[in-house]
């Protein structure tokens, strides 16, 4: 049975994620890309996943170059749009000196650890080594809009179960060894 990729992307749409613009240095220019396609691999070492299309720009100015991850806030839909390719701003401001977008909830600075193939796409894998996070709400994407997060629950809904992470369904971590 083939895949309609229609169809598949409205079916994936249905996940809930946050927006990010991941960020690069190009011939001293700051460039960036909207992706929501970011995730966290592991804590030792710090590493997290972005994925871009591969005939991208933006896939091209990565490789091999370290990036940025900018979380976007819940108000800056227009630079989403922006770096998706909807420029609707007439200019962008930057953290002078860097590649980070001023006003972001949280930024991940990453050096390159790894690329892989990922079909259309480009797993690019970073070591983060610097970071920062700030107090306010995400920007969310769900089925093609953005939306607000919602209102947190007032006691985690997992507290007293079998899923709650203080209860011990993730087995203690094992102290390493130094030679």
């Amino acid at each position: 049975m083939a895949i309609e990729s229609r169809e598949l992307r409205n079916c994936l749409g249905h996940f809930a994620t946050g927006v990010t613009v991941v960020t690069c240095l190009a011939d001293g220019e700051p460039h960036g890309a909207t992706v929501n396609s970011f995730t966290a691999v592991s804590l030792d070492p710090p590493l997290v996943l972005v994925a871009l299309g591969r005939h991208t720009k933006a896939c091209r100015y990565l490789d091999g170059a370290p990036f940025t991850i900018n979380v976007l806030r819940r108000r800056q839909d227009d630079l989403a749009r922006h770096f998706a390719g909807r420029p609707s701003l007439d200019g962008v401001e930057w953290v002078p000196g860097t590649e980070r977008l001023a006003g972001a909830l949280a930024y991940l600075t990453c050096a390159p650890w790894r690329d892989y193939d990922g079909g259309d796409h480009v797993l690019f894998l970073g070591e983060v080594t610097k970071f920062e996070h700030h107090g306010g709400e995400p920007l969310v994407f769900y089925r093609g809009a953005f939306h607000p997060l919602g209102r947190p629950f007032e006691v985690a809904p997992w507290l007293g179960s079998l899923d709650d992470p203080d209860a011990g369904w993730l087995p203690a971590p094992t102290p390493r060894r130094s030679s």
